[in-house]
């Protein structure tokens, strides 16, 4: 569970920034997939992932993400588009707090499979031991 920095370039003509697969992103990216729209007070994941890790940018707006590996949880502000945020697998996310206007891009390593999913918390404590 890291926040990354990621340089941005560009000139008069506008802002760029690149983020690379093994390089920026501490993984292969196998699916990309975006989350907007969202209803104010009502939060997003609350879910684990047994092999899934992910890399979460907020490319407009902001939000908040809570990460939690059983022992400890961390809030992070989202709300630069060049910051990313790396959750590993058998962590715990939610993401809440949005913007009206939140971009929430999210780059996975593995490609959807619902049995990869922990959905119930007592569930992902127990069967992790912590």
């Amino acid at each position: 569970m890291t926040t990354k920095y990621h340089q941005i370039l560009g000139d008069h003509r506008g802002k760029l920034i690149a983020i690379e697969s093994g390089i920026d992103v501490p993984f292969e990216v196998k699916r990309v997939f975006y989350i907007y729209g969202t209803q104010s007070g009502i939060p997003r994941g609350q879910h684990s992932h047994h092999e899934t890790k992910q890399y979460l940018i907020v490319v407009s707006g902001s939000c908040k993400v809570t990460l939690d590996n059983g022992n400890e949880k961390t809030t992070y502000k989202l709300n630069q588009p060049n910051l990313g945020l790396f959750q590993d697998r058998m962590v715990w996310g939610e993401m809440h707090d949005f913007s009206e206007d939140c971009v929430l891009l999210v780059l996975a390593s593995e490609h959807y499979d619902e049995e990869d999913y922990i959905r119930n918390y007592d569930e992902f404590l127990e069967m992790y031991n912590v």
